[in-house]
């Protein structure tokens, strides 16, 4: 996996903003996630909410459930804090107050990789585009076809709702003609 791929791998999307973590960006940087937050600390003034957050506990579950689920195993083992999240101006923040050669070429892996899935996501690949419209097309057919066969079902429903009633309206006629008072066969008795 090359460089660009591993820093995609870590770019999550959280509130609907594409960040990274703390302890990840500490491990391509090569410090530790203690050192890292010590240095933003510093610099507080670089970082409002929308260049960085600390997560909620949902959310910090969230991606640890999708790291086991993808990988098998979580690499965050037992925390004491929940980790922080730099948003890209977060993370070009950053740059400025990481320094070293390994933090300079990071950053500039980073800003690729945001670069690259950005243009990922505007550009619609030209199959996906040509099979959305077959898809489309497919569900159309289908829907022409349902309402043919709903036209034909309500004609035969139709006719034989006609037949229903006309056999209702002849087995009442007949009950009528057994309910009426028919004249006693047979000698009268009188009293």
């Amino acid at each position: 996996m090359n460089q660009l791929e591993i820093i995609q791998s870590k770019i999550y999307d959280i509130r609907g903003q594409k960040v990274m973590l703390d302890k990840d960006l500490a491990e391509l940087y090569q410090v530790t996630t203690g050192n890292l937050n010590k240095a933003v600390k510093r610099n507080m003034k670089r970082f409002p909410p929308d260049f960085m957050f600390q997560l909620t506990n949902e959310e910090f579950s969230m991606i640890k459930q999708n790291l086991i689920f993808q990988n098998g195993t979580s690499s965050w083992g037992g925390t004491r804090k929940l980790p922080y999240a730099f948003t890209e101006q977060g993370l070009a923040m950053l740059s400025g107050i990481l320094n070293s050669d390994i933090a300079i070429e990071v950053n500039i892996g980073i800003m690729r990789a945001f670069v690259a899935i950005r243009q990922m996501a505007a550009l619609p690949k030209p199959f996906q585009t040509s099979e959305l419209e077959q898809r489309i097309e497919n569900i159309e057919k289908y829907i022409e076809e349902v309402f043919a066969d709903q036209n034909d079902i309500n004609e035969d429903t139709r006719m034989q709702l006609e037949l229903i009633n006309q056999t209702l309206a002849e087995l009442q006629a007949q009950k009528r003609l057994q309910e009426k008072p028919r004249n006693p066969i047979g000698f009268i008795k009188n009293k």
